[in-house]
């Protein structure tokens, strides 16, 4: 005989759940407590899982045992907290001696030129700086450290975008003129009139005729500007290919560098050897001893910047000036535009040993 099967209970004892389902209500306790239990383990397996989460983040952000963090300082910490004393509230940041000796002398250097602000606003002394070289080359970088600590009102920076089209119809040096310095102040040109020379003729923005004509003028522009009392600098910033191409990477992996990015250098590193003839052409032209071009070597950005500031204090009188010896820049990195241009006729048809 088959076995007697269990008496099936009575309809009264199922209820209907909210997902259609049959539950036998005389266990519900039991159901309670195994949907808590569930909750439980789920609760933890999320927990469980946070933590190898976090403990890999911690292998990845603290590799040894000392928890050292992998980050870049904002430029000034390290040398502004050099003398900090330990405490419980303090965490050890580890900054290479090459970085601490750059932020100290860039310091030094600043004050200098807090120094020479105050002495032109007392003699009325008009000071114009030419920011020029490729793109990536480190003429913004150079930019801001010398306009940091500086009283903005005797200090501005002009960085003009493309001509409107009334301007193109203009002089072509018109809309430059207004910007020029007045009486103790110090203006700083991110780009200038030099743009004819170099990046309008090998992008195809002007003629070769206007271009011709600009190296023929800027010469007598330029003297006109210094015998009118005017301190003109004119710094070109040169890069190499490589170091150029790494930055140019550097750009578009940065989030806070992508601004910089445009269509111009894009271009920039299939017209180098367009863009060297264009330079050897400018340098020829338009140095002059009245305006001398200063040639900056910028693959190592730090001692670019370096040397630029000491060329423009070591250049200029002011009160309570440092040692001449202290302000001396580095003959490898700073560079005479006669220098550049020699160097250039011996290596025109060698391009793989002309600078950028």
């Amino acid at each position: 005989r088959p076995a007697k099967r269990a008496a099936i209970p009575p309809p009264a004892l199922f209820s209907l759940t909210k997902s259609g389902h049959l539950l036998y209500t005389a266990n519900a306790d039991f159901h309670q407590k195994n949907r808590a239990a569930h909750s439980c383990r789920k609760l933890r397996t999320g927990r469980k899982r946070m933590a190898e989460k976090n403990k890999k983040q911690d292998e990845t952000e603290a590799p040894d045992e000392t928890g050292a963090v992998d980050c870049k300082l904002q430029e000034g910490t390290a040398v502004r907290h050099k003398d900090e004393k330990k405490g419980k509230d303090k965490v050890a940041v580890w900054v290479s001696r090459k970085t601490l000796e750059y932020e100290i002398e860039l310091k030094k250097l600043q004050v200098e030129l807090m120094k020479l602000q105050q002495d032109m606003k007392k003699t009325g002394l008009r000071v114009l700086a030419i920011f020029e070289g490729r793109d990536a080359a480190g003429k913004g970088g150079t930019i801001k450290r010398i306009t940091t600590f500086l009283n903005p009102r005797n200090t501005r920076v002009v960085a003009l975008t493309a001509p409107s089209d009334k301007e193109v119809t203009q002089w072509y040096f018109q809309r430059y003129v207004p910007h020029l310095p007045a009486a103790g102040e110090l203006v700083l040109f991110d780009r200038s009139w030099y743009n004819r020379a170099m990046v309008e003729p090998v992008m195809g923005f002007c003629t070769d005729e206007q271009h011709k004509r600009f190296l023929k003028d800027v010469p007598l522009f330029e003297e006109m500007l210094v015998k009118d009392g005017i301190r003109l600098f004119k710094f070109y910033f040169s890069v190499s290919k490589e170091e150029q191409a790494k930055r140019f990477e550097s750009r578009k992996t940065d989030i806070l560098k992508q601004y910089k990015l445009s269509p111009v250098d894009n271009l920039a590193q299939t017209y180098w050897d367009q863009y060297t003839v264009k330079k050897f052409q400018m340098l020829n032209e338009s140095n002059r001893t009245i305006a001398p071009w200063t040639i900056i070597r910028s693959d190592d950005k730090k001692r670019a910047r370096l040397n630029c500031i000491r060329h423009i204090l070591a250049s200029l009188d002011y009160a309570d000036k440092l040692p001449e010896e202290e302000l001396r820049p580095d003959a490898k990195v700073v560079i005479s535009g006669i220098d550049e241009i020699k160097h250039m006729e011996r290596n025109l048809f060698k391009p793989e040993q002309l600078r950028g």
